[in-house]
Parts: C-alpha cells; structure tokens; sequence
C-alpha cells in the first residue's frame, strides 16, 4: 500500500480499488484541513503541470496534484510534488490497464478535496475524461473544450480536413490503415515521410497507450512504423516531411473573443522530430500563420486553450501540424514573457471574468536542459537521419547555449526544491545508463 499522507493533520480516507481481479487498499491519504481546494492539477510529473501549481499557487489558491501510478515509482520523483505551491499530493491507479479503478480514485479525492478546477495535461488523461466526463461534471469544472470541439481537436484528419477547406496549407499526405496500403503512399508522398497516428492516444482490447510520430526512410521502416501505430486499430498519417522552422500559435478563445495570443518557435526538440521543445523562444505572433490559426480556432469553436502548431518548408511557407487542445509542455515560455496560460485557462474553467493580454515580451529564451542533453545525444545514435543536427555542430549549439541569456524549466528560486528532484533523479538516470552499458560490456569479455 502507498501512504501518501503528508504531516499535516486532517481526515484520514481509505478508498478501495478493484484491480486485475485482486482487492487491494490502494492509497490512505490525508485532507489537509482548511477551505476546498481551488484546482486539481492532473499529470503531476509533466513540466506544464509544475508551472500550473506554481502560478496558480502563488495567487494565493490551494493547490492539488496528481499523477499515475506507472509515471510516478517513487512519488518522490515528481517535481511537483515537492513544490511550495503543492499543499496536497495523490498517487492514483493507472488508467493505462483499466479505468475504473482510477476514475474511482479520482472521483474520492474530488469528493474529499472539493476542487473547483480539474486541469489536465495528457493525453492519456484527457482520454480518460473524454469517456467519463458527463459523470465528472457533476462533481468539477473541467478546463477542456466542450466534446464536439474537442474530437475534432484530437483526431488530425478531421482538423485537417477543416483547415483545408479555409483554406490554410496542409502537408501532402494520405490515411494509411494497413501495411498493404504502404507502398502506395510512399509513391505519393515519397521518401523521407513522416507516419502520424491520427490519434495520439488508443485504447486497444487490453489497454490504452500513446502514440507518437516516426521518420522513415525506407519501405522496411515504413511498414514497420504502420504496424506499430495500427496495432491497436487506429489509422495512420503518411505525410511529407518539412525541414523548416517549427512555430506555435497559442490562444485562450472563450465567448467568441481572444483573451490571449501567444507565438513561439523551438530550435531543438526531443525527440528531434515532431518531439517537445527543449529550446524555445518567444516571438511576435507571424501573421501569416496568427491569421491561418485564429480562424482555425474560431472555426472549431475550441474554447479554452489551444495549441496551433506549423512547420514551414524550406521555401518559408507554413503548413499546419496539428492542434493541441491541453495545456502544452512548452507553456512557461509564455508565462515568463507575461502571459499566463494556466491562470487564465482557470478563469475560463471557474466561470470567472477572464484578463485580457495585450502584449507580451518577444526574445526570451527558455530551455529544457534534460530533453536539450538527451537530444544532443540522439544527433550521435541518428547521425544523418532526416532533420537532425550533425554532431559536432549539435555539441557546439548545446555548449553555446550556456552563455544566453534565458530561463531553465523546474528552475525557480522562489520555489527551488523541483529543480533539485529533476536534477537529482536525471543524474541517477544517466548513472544508471553508464552503469548498464559498463555491465553490458564487461560481459562481452566473460
């Protein structure tokens, strides 16, 4: 059993969880007395969430957190969790195997801590609430787009098929449901193309996961990369591949109005195609691709906050990547350049009066040193793949960066301890890679 309560006192609740058939006292927590909470934060372990806890939390609202338990082995891993801000922490059930389990949980700490606000940042997690939402709303606000708005946002063809139609450029591209169909859509898209899940998140016959895009090269990695991404019964996206910039547009759309805008661009990512970004920047809205955006947004009628991101081509003209409706990982640029995202996502949610943002400040630089170091490495371990930085000029940028100006993610010295659990448990992680690879090694000489 997890024991998660922390020191304060309160009233001691043990929910019991029905899981693969066994019974089990998954969680004894402990309600810190006081008024309900403001917000539930979801995703505990995601960078987007911290920055939720924090700028909430330092508005003065109680503030909760919440992750799953295959993300979260130990929960003293979760940088949130360690945050000032933070005044209560749950560990819950995976979803990942079954739901029931979870939503059980998740519906106890929402009748214990009388959150106002659910925030979520996964995929999986916004999969979950989807299926379950009309029994949620009875219990909390949920900072999501309403459903009909929402399906469109998650499923790529269908938003697509809309931005097409306003006319805003789309990559070539095919819908590939089976290995068979491979052939065909390399001789219409050619080669090197990216494979997309239309969905980033499935739930199979025995279980949900997440999907992620792949670059390939070859026929052989082509149907290997539609194999994996269909096993669970999706489709696929067979689209060119863009070597340009990388750009974002970011809104909180509400009523018919924009409260908020937002544009920025990523120099490296993690993974170096269609990852997160490590390195970003904050710019001036483009108008090409603010006005293309906007009328995606209002078209859809996604409410919220929304991610709109492009990809140019080598000529400079944008096409549309795809739309997130969720807060993204690269969120704190936005609020270090002074617009706050998360806050502003739970004046909409709570159905308070909404800020207005006018303006913001352009050229500030914001770094994700785990995923920058992970991705100089990949330029070693896929050296001369599609749109990665050849080594030694990926050393060099990685070295360079050092000497800009710019904020680091978990960094905050009002709030210090998340920044020494990432680091610390990303040092044990290369530790522990070096010690494997030294393992693997001396055993070749036995």
């Amino acid at each position: 059993m997890k024991d998660l309560s922390n020191e304060f006192q309160g009233t001691s609740t043990i929910l019991e969880v029905d899981e693969s058939d066994t019974q089990q006292k998954y969680q004894s927590f402990t309600i810190i007395p006081g008024s309900d909470f403001d917000a539930l934060v979801m995703d505990a372990g995601l960078r987007q969430s911290l920055v939720t806890v924090r700028t909430l939390g330092s508005r003065g609202m109680r503030v909760a957190a919440l992750e799953i338990d295959t993300n979260a082995v130990p929960s003293s891993k979760v940088a949130t969790f360690a945050s000032r801000w933070c005044k209560q922490q749950f560990i819950a059930p995976s979803y990942e195997q079954s739901t029931q389990p979870y939503l059980a949980y998740l519906n106890e700490v929402l009748d214990q801590t009388g959150a106002r606000v659910l925030i979520t940042s996964s995929d999986g997690t916004l999969a979950v609430i989807r299926q379950h939402r009309e029994q949620l709303e009875r219990r909390v606000k949920i900072a999501l787009a309403k459903e009909p708005s929402l399906a469109i946002a998650v499923n790529k063809v269908q938003t697509l098929e809309i931005a097409a139609k306003l006319g805003i450029g789309i990559p070539r591209g095919v819908i590939v449901s089976s290995i068979n169909d491979v052939p065909g859509a390399l001789r219409e898209v050619g080669l090197p193309a990216v494979v997309k899940p239309n969905e980033s998140w499935l739930w199979g016959e025995e279980q949900g996961a997440r999907l992620i895009c792949q670059l390939v090269t070859t026929l052989e990695e082509a149907k290997r990369a539609v194999e994996e991404l269909t096993s669970m019964g999706g489709t696929t996206l067979f689209q060119q591949f863009l070597s340009g910039r990388r750009e974002a547009v970011n809104f909180i759309y509400a009523h018919g109005e924009m409260y908020a805008r937002f544009a920025q661009w990523a120099k490296r990512t993690q993974p170096p195609l269609g990852g997160t970004s490590v390195l970003r920047q904050s710019i001036a809205v483009p108008e090409d691709i603010g006005d293309h955006a906007e009328r995606l947004v209002r078209e859809i009628e996604l409410e919220g906050y929304s991610e709109v991101e492009f990809r140019r081509d080598s000529e400079g003209k944008p096409y549309l990547m795809e739309i997130n409706p969720r807060l993204s990982a690269s969120i704190e640029v936005a609020v270090r350049a002074g617009v706050d995202f998360p806050y502003l996502l739970y004046q909409w949610a709570s159905g308070d009066k909404i800020d207005y943002v006018k303006s913001y400040r352009v050229g500030g630089w914001m770094r994700y040193l785990e995923g920058d170091v992970i991705t100089t490495i990949q330029s070693f371990t896929q050296r001369n793949r599609p749109g990665v930085t050849p080594p030694a000029q990926a050393i060099f940028e990685f070295l360079g960066s050092f000497f800009k100006p710019m904020g680091y993610d978990y960094l905050d010295w009002h709030d210090p301890l998340p920044a020494f659990m990432a680091t610390t448990d990303f040092g044990n992680y290369i530790l522990q890679k070096f010690k494997n690879l030294f393992l693997r090694d001396k055993s070749h000489f036995k």
